[in-house]
């Protein structure tokens, strides 16, 4: 009887890594690829910067339009009634008038209009790399939602792992009580940590909840299994590009970075609209007009007038407000240059801080792997030490909190080394759908 409770301290240990396995992925489970393709539909945010590029994509050809022509048409009718007195003596005569008018008026200086062009192409420029980093941004969300439902279901397995090794634990340590063979101290040790471990299993299941919820919320819909990392992971090896290329690509294609850069266009581009106020405007025009009985001296008459001509608008007084828009747009540059110079500031401290952490990964998971497989060999140590009576069944609970704590570092490491592999990718503006592929790879 002893040596088959003995059999049981024994095999405890194995309960964490079969509690993981047993979480194995579905035929029917919901994979990475699936999930961002869910969030390209459902993203509230990334709807909202689709529909913000389609909006802006008119701006270009609201921007073109100021450099084109515009033709305008006019009609108009009117019964006239006439009363002519002359020597006393009056007559009436009553008539319909009708005007046609077309003109078309093509701008050939206008400081304002290649402003506007100018202007529009620099905001459809904005709101496409606005959409570009909604882009990468909504990767990152669902990949970071998806591998942290992952991360709490392996939380709420080790959880439940070690609450139910405390559990068997407690057993043994009550049978070996009413035989003589163990201490009260003991068993009130296990139960010690019984009652923590069942504590940290609620925590970790609302933990899991959470993390489902969050995930539903940028898929738009509920979230059942998920496929889950392939046993064994472990990354490939740290890019090989130094920081500097990093460094320089994120400069030239990071998409807030564009963003802003855009922004600061848009400002110059106001200021020279703005300017423009006090430039005059040479437009060339084209009259087409007919007319019938037009006035009091061409009743019962028709006519067909055509001209062409230029057009000169000199601006004289505008009542200050020309200057004071021109004050205002500067200063808008110069917040948007300083904006600029922010967001560059942040961008390169996160390029540095997960290439950091790219760089080190490969090292730290194989280190936790070694400590996993350390943990194990010291339980089995430690239960042989108890045997001999030179260790304690503390000691043993010691040795298996440890195994956990390392397997739950481990799994943390893994995913984060995921995340940081994308966000280095999104801060160089070089993210998209196939990295997103490419990871779920590695999943089944």
């Amino acid at each position: 009887m002893l040596n088959q409770l003995r059999l049981k301290i024994r095999l405890l240990p194995l309960a964490v890594g079969a509690a993981l396995l047993l979480q194995g992925g579905s035929a029917a489970a919901l994979n990475l690829v699936q999930a961002y393709e869910a969030a390209l539909k459902n993203d509230p945010a990334y709807r909202s910067a689709f529909y913000a590029n389609e909006s802006g994509k008119e701006n270009r050809v609201l921007g073109r339009a100021a450099l084109l022509p515009t033709v305008t048409g006019s009609y108009s009718a009117s019964r006239n009634n006439l009363r002519d007195e002359v020597n006393n003596r009056s007559t009436e005569q009553s008539y319909i008038s009708r005007s046609a008018v077309l003109q078309v008026r093509q701008p050939l200086v206008s400081v304002d209009a290649y402003a506007r062009y100018k202007l529009g192409n620099a905001q459809s420029e904005y709101a496409a790399a606005q959409f570009d980093s909604q882009g990468q941004e909504v990767i990152l969300r669902v990949t970071g939602a998806y591998l942290d439902v992952l991360l709490r279901q392996d939380q709420l397995a080790l959880a439940k792992a070690e609450r139910d090794m405390y559990a068997e634990q407690r057993k043994v340590n009550d049978l070996l009580l009413s035989k003589g063979e163990g201490t009260r101290t003991d068993a009130l040790e296990t139960q010690s940590r019984l009652d923590l471990a069942e504590a940290q299993v609620l925590e970790a299941q609302d933990n899991l909840t959470n993390a489902k919820d969050t995930l539903a919320g940028v898929i738009g819909g509920e979230v059942g299994e998920l496929d889950e990392l392939r046993p064994g992971f472990r990354p490939a090896p740290a890019e090989v590009q130094s920081y500097d290329v990093w460094k320089q690509t994120a400069l030239d294609n990071n998409p807030d970075l564009k963003t802003l850069r855009y922004g600061v266009e848009i400002a110059r581009q106001e200021i020279t609209r703005a300017r423009a106020g006090h430039t005059p405007r040479l437009d060339l025009v084209g009259t087409l007009q007919k007319s019938d009985s037009d006035t009091t001296n061409t009743i019962n008459r028709r006519q067909n007038l055509s001209s062409v001509g230029i057009q000169l608008n000199v601006p004289l007084y505008a009542g200050g407000s020309v200057s004071a828009q021109s004050r205002q747009a500067v200063a808008n540059r110069s917040k948007a240059e300083e904006d600029l110079q922010v967001q560059t500031d942040k961008v390169l401290i996160e390029l540095r801080k997960d290439y950091n952490i790219l760089v080190s990964s490969v090292a730290r998971i194989d280190a936790l792997i070694k400590a996993v497989d350390s943990a194990r060999l010291l339980i089995t140590a430690t239960e042989q030490s108890i045997k001999g009576g030179v260790r304690i069944n503390l000691d043993l609970l010691v040795a298996q909190r440890q195994l956990h704590t390392a397997q739950r570092d481990l799994a943390q490491a893994r995913y984060n080394y995921m995340l940081s592999s994308l966000r280095l990718r999104s801060a160089a503006g070089t993210l998209s759908g196939d990295d997103v592929r490419l990871l779920a790879a590695h999943f089944e």
